[in-house]
């Protein structure tokens, strides 16, 4: 049997999302975020499906990530959001890379004057995430700077919003502010006007200001809203969106099967700690997935899994190979049935928003964890 879970990717759910995030950006250029390994979704498939509906760029975090596209023969551009390690690889596979400080902008510079040739750039600034970029009152002179500087050619700036994805958006119209004022500044300057993007998925939706010459969508594409804070059937907080984006569509089923059902009486333990123990006799199925499969233990006795349909709880801790569940409801269950971990069957959908809930994090963390440790399968639907 293969350990752990099977991640089912759907490409035709990826390409609806993408037409969602078009529609409402009226059709401006799309840089689809694959960093992460396309959030746990499988970079190379994911990317290819992209290219084919249309996205102007794909973004990723390091230039490993974008090795492995442009291996896999993907010539659309790149933009490489943090990397100043290998200057050598901007350069050879043909990458975009985001500056962030001066010193980067002088390494490329040259490595560029060395072979010769000019490289395509864009430069972060920081507006207000306090994690990259420049920052303070000399940031428009030092673009000037670094457009200037031997071997690099200034096309595009950009930034990112701290909590864009909360009700309250005045510290995002604050940063959005700074970020027009730095672009308006510099592009006076120049006298020429600079390509320019700051929206992730959460501005892409309520802020459209924000669109700017081109939107970064991320978690979007893989069919869920950063603006939903809990799962469909528990209590909204105060940031929750209700009317929650139902036109998106998650791209992720995970799913294994039952390694063994066994017959356990009242008054027996199930797993370390002895968190649990049975109230009756009835019977426990063994799954082989456990947090080494990205199966969080914080699941222990927190969360449910779907078994011909119907939802049953885990119980126990979950261990590093196997998490138990309670099938005592489930009559005709049998070893090797299937088991959703993430997902729907029949009327019951357990999505990444709940088991973020269930986990105290975020659905990103839910879909990275559990897809990247998965054996993925690509379908066109669900």
């Amino acid at each position: 049997m293969h350990r752990g879970a099977i991640a089912e990717i759907s490409l035709s759910a990826i390409a609806h999302n993408l037409q969602i995030i078009k529609e409402i950006v009226r059709n401006l250029p799309v840089i689809a975020v694959v960093k992460a390994d396309a959030y746990g979704h499988g970079a190379v498939e994911v990317s290819k499906r992209l290219i084919k509906e249309g996205v102007s760029f794909l973004g990723v975090a390091y230039t490993s990530e974008a090795i492995e596209l442009r291996e896999a023969n993907l010539n659309t551009p790149i933009i490489v959001f943090f990397d100043n390690g290998n200057i050598k690889d901007f350069f050879d596979y043909h990458l975009i890379p985001v500056i962030y400080n001066e010193q980067m902008a002088l390494s490329i510079s040259n490595e560029a004057l060395k072979r010769g040739k000019k490289i395509k750039v864009h430069v972060k600034v920081d507006t207000g995430m306090g994690r990259l970029g420049l920052i303070g009152n000399e940031t428009v002179k030092t673009l000037f700077k670094i457009a200037e500087t031997p071997g690099i050619e200034l096309v595009g700036i950009l930034s990112h919003f701290s909590e864009a994805d909360l009700s309250d958006r005045s510290y995002a119209h604050l940063q959005l502010d700074r970020f027009i004022g730095i672009r308006d500044e510099i592009s006076k300057i120049l006298k020429r006007n600079i390509f320019s993007h700051i929206a992730n998925s959460a501005a892409v939706i309520t802020y459209q200001d924000a669109h700017l010459d081109a939107v970064r969508p991320g978690l979007m594409l893989y069919g869920y809203s950063p603006l939903i804070k809990n799962p469909p059937n528990l209590p909204l907080d105060k940031e929750g969106w209700g009317e929650s984006l139902n036109y998106l569509v998650p791209a992720m089923m995970v799913k294994t099967r039952i390694l063994c059902i066994r017959d356990i009486p009242a008054g027996i333990p199930i797993s370390y700690g002895r968190t649990f123990i049975t109230k009756r006799p009835g019977k426990i199925g063994v799954l082989p997935i456990g947090y080494a499969d990205g199966y969080s233990r914080l699941f222990s006795n927190n969360a449910d899994v779907i078994v011909k349909g119907k939802r049953v709880p885990v119980v126990g801790k979950v261990c590093m190979d196997l998490t138990m569940v309670d099938l005592t409801d489930i009559k005709d269950s049998n070893e090797n049935d299937e088991v959703i971990i993430l997902g729907r069957r029949g009327n019951e959908l357990i999505n990444a928003q709940e088991l973020a809930y269930r986990s105290n994090t975020i659905p990103y963390e839910t879909l990275t964890s559990l897809g990247n440790r998965s054996k993925r399968i690509y379908v066109e639907s669900h």
